[in-house]
């Protein structure tokens, strides 16, 4: 992971500390509010401290993401064959992901938001598969797709900042090893990493690769909405705390969704997502909040955890 160092606090005093409890509180409240929170009433370990079941230890997510992987670059005639790395469009894709994988490093957002990153290796990576799809994906540990489809829809980086910081939040909220929990795929999993996908038919390495990634190839319930709220939600916080403006994501998605009309159908990428008019006004609503809390970070009113 790439470091980020935190600006202290300018003071000390009483009235600095009641401004930051105040200012976290209320982001977490937001969080466990507005997709990161569940019927729990955060109490739980995930995000948002909404109740979350893994599937999968840190490692055996890792290697899972290391498969999947695999799977998708060895695969062009289904996925798309990934463009050199020297590519324009490679070195935009990376170069905001980049920022936006330091931002995710910031630990009071970490806290707040309550993701479980310690014990974890991330082993960040992105590919650019040419293919027409309006469409990106993630798989566990870090390993993201991108379809060149996408790119002109989303016009300037800010816009690709929206993109790329929804993958991330789904790596980084684990959902991939929380949608095996669900669907009871443990042993089919520890059969992937142990080297089973090239013995499973077409049709069972899609139907999988389906439960891994929104958009890997096939239609998967798995992803659900509250899975996608939840990553559009630490999404904006990520991009927004990574310097890209909170408002292009709300354009980027009034885009998507005149893409969805042009087409007469979603794109893979809006698979199971919220629907366009509730995502749109989720994300105007939290927009000035997530303004309010990147411009205290920037103005050295939130202060790392003290070590203990």
């Amino acid at each position: 992971m790439l470091g980020a160092t935190l600006p202290r606090p300018r003071s000390a005093g009483a009235a600095p500390r009641r401004t930051r409890c105040a200012l976290w509180l209320g982001l977490a409240m937001i969080l466990c509010a507005s997709g990161c929170g569940g019927s729990e009433g955060g109490a739980g370990e995930g995000p948002g401290r909404r109740r979350q079941s893994l599937a999968l230890t840190p490692q055996q997510e890792l290697e899972l993401g290391r498969v999947a992987f695999k799977e998708v670059l060895s695969k062009p005639d289904e996925y798309g064959p990934a463009l050199p790395a020297d590519d324009p469009r490679v070195k935009r894709v990376r170069g905001v992901a980049q920022r936006i994988i330091k931002a995710s490093e910031i630990e009071p957002l970490q806290r707040e938001i309550n993701l479980r990153v310690r014990g974890y290796n991330f082993e960040w990576q992105v590919a650019v598969l040419k293919n027409k799809q309006v469409n990106a994906f993630c798989l566990p540990g870090g390993k993201m797709a991108v379809y060149t489809g996408i790119l002109p829809v989303a016009e300037n980086d800010d816009q690709l900042a929206t993109v790329m910081a929804h993958e991330i939040a789904h790596a980084l909220a684990h959902h991939s090893s929380e949608r095996l929990a669900r669907e009871q795929k443990y042993h089919r999993a520890i059969e992937v990493i142990g080297g089973a996908m090239p013995g499973m038919s077409r049709q069972g390495r899609r139907a999988f690769m389906g439960v891994l990634a929104a958009g890997a190839g096939v239609r998967s319930k798995a992803y659900d909405r509250e899975q996608e709220a939840e990553a559009d939600h630490i999404g904006l916080f990520l991009m927004t705390f990574a310097g890209y403006d909170p408002n292009e994501a709300v354009r980027f998605w009034e885009r998507m969704a005149q893409e969805m009309a042009g087409r007469g159908r979603p794109p893979e990428f809006l698979s199971d997502h919220p629907s366009d008019e509730h995502r749109i006004q989720a994300l105007k609503n939290w927009v000035p909040k997530v303004k309010a809390a990147k411009k205290a970070f920037d103005e050295g009113r939130i202060a790392p955890a003290r070590s203990r």
